[in-house]
């Protein structure tokens, strides 16, 4: 999805903050170079449905129902040359943002993001906007790369 090997990783979503709708970010940068960023989850108590359903009367697609309740949105930057995507998820108050900010040249980047927001989405937005059916993890989950980790 990014064509980077090896990624710096850093992250941390607190899924109990926020009067239980939760926050926090996960972002992947280059190793090499300027170390730019190449992708950011991002899960804040900011979500409105209104934006999700003007950003698709202006032409992004809209996307299925992944979890229940929620509206999103999906597409790809025509003017960007580094192949930008964002996948945007909301569900009550949490919003849950994909940004491809680097994409890969050729590939299909809106649908990456899609992709990506199906797979982590159930977990992030629902424990983050809706009280649990059952047991669940941890509320506050961690990313940090394991070779950048300190032993």
């Amino acid at each position: 999805m990014t064509g980077v090997r090896n990624p710096l990783v850093r992250g941390h979503f607190d899924l109990t903050s926020a009067s239980g709708l939760g926050d926090g970010s996960c972002a992947v940068y280059q190793r090499t170079g300027e170390r730019l960023k190449v992708l950011l989850i991002d899960l804040t108590p900011g979500g409105s449905t209104e934006e999700v359903k003007e950003e698709i009367s202006n032409g992004a697609s809209p996307l299925p129902e992944i979890v229940p309740g929620s509206l999103g949105h999906y597409f790809k930057s025509d003017g960007s040359e580094h192949n930008v995507a964002v996948a945007v998820l909301v569900r009550g108050k949490a919003e849950l943002s994909v940004q491809l900010e680097i994409g890969v040249e050729g590939r299909d980047n809106a649908a990456d993001v899609a992709a990506m927001m199906k797979l982590i989405a159930p977990k992030l937005i629902t424990d983050a906007s809706a009280p649990a059916a059952g047991p669940s993890a941890s509320p506050s989950t961690e990313a940090d790369s394991p070779s950048s980790a300190k032993d």
